[in-house]
Parts: structure tokens; sequence; C-alpha cells
């Protein structure tokens, strides 16, 4: 089922996304009914009628969050495409859209090393950075590293250095 009801707003701290909708005309960020989201990102979704039930296919690809009954924020997880599926309060589908989670732009860069691969976000200085494909040892040690800095923002680390 094609909807014309979704619409894509950016995010941004601070400012009313219904406020937002209205500077921004509310245009589609979609084409040839792809809604594109960039991994480790949000996007945020308007839809005309209230929901009742949010499906998405591959929830390893994407996840779906209700701010309210009109109002969804989509993060991409994983690199690939899955669908959105969202029902009203009857069980009618409102909404049934393609997801495409792609890579960041720009910002990354994928430094190769024989057979490995290794990313960088460049802004403005390198750190390492979870990307799929990457290195195994290189990817664990990163991703152990930012679990332990999260930790310790919340509070339950116990301020290892990721040894």
């Amino acid at each position: 089922m094609r909807s014309s009801i979704l619409r894509a707003l950016p995010v941004v701290t601070g400012i009313a996304a219904s406020a937002l909708c209205a500077a921004l005309s509310c245009a589609p960020t979609y084409a040839e009914g792809v809604v594109k989201v960039v991994t480790d990102r949000a996007k945020v979704f308007r839809i005309d009628e209230p929901a009742d039930t949010i499906i998405i296919g591959n929830p390893a690809i994407a996840d779906a969050t209700m701010h309210d009954r009109t109002t969804l924020v989509i993060t991409g997880k994983a690199y690939g495409t899955t669908n959105l599926v969202i029902l009203n309060k009857a069980g009618n589908p409102i909404i049934d859209e393609v997801i495409a989670v792609e890579p960041p732009g720009g910002s990354v860069v994928t430094l190769m090393r024989a057979k490995e691969t290794y990313s960088y976000d460049c802004t403005p200085a390198c750190k390492p950075h979870l990307n799929i494909g990457d290195d195994k040892e290189f990817f664990d040690n990163t991703y152990k590293q930012v679990s332990q800095r999260r930790a310790l923002s919340e509070g339950g680390g116990e301020g290892q250095s990721g040894q």
C-alpha cells in the first residue's frame, strides 16, 4: 500500500516537531516509495491518522518508537532494507513503506589494510567509528570502549579502561 501521509522531519533538539513541520512544509524525503534513514540517526515522522500498532520487519535494521499517536521516530541501526507497517485501532494498515538504512555520508573514512577495513569518523578529528564489515578485533575493541563510556555516563560504569 502506497501512502502519502508519511512525512519526514529532521530531528532538532528544542524545536517542536509541529513548528518544524510548518517551517519545512512537511516535504517527504523518500523517493520511489523508500524512506531513507542513516545509521545511528533518528528521523521524526508524522502521520495523519492515529496509530495503534507499529511493526518493523527487521528490528536489527531499524527501530521505531511512538512519541504520540501521530508522531513516530525511526532510528537506523544497520545497513539494509526492511519495512514499516502501521495499523490503526481497527487493525487496518495506514502505512506500509520500505525503510532503507544507509551509511552516514561524508565524514566516515574507511581505511583498508590488506583484507581488513577500519572506519573512522573524521568530524573534525578522526576517531574510531563502529561500521559493519570492519575488522572484528577493531570493531569489538571500539564497541567495548563505547559501551564502557556509555555506562560511565549513565552512572553504572566502574571506570575500566577497556583492557
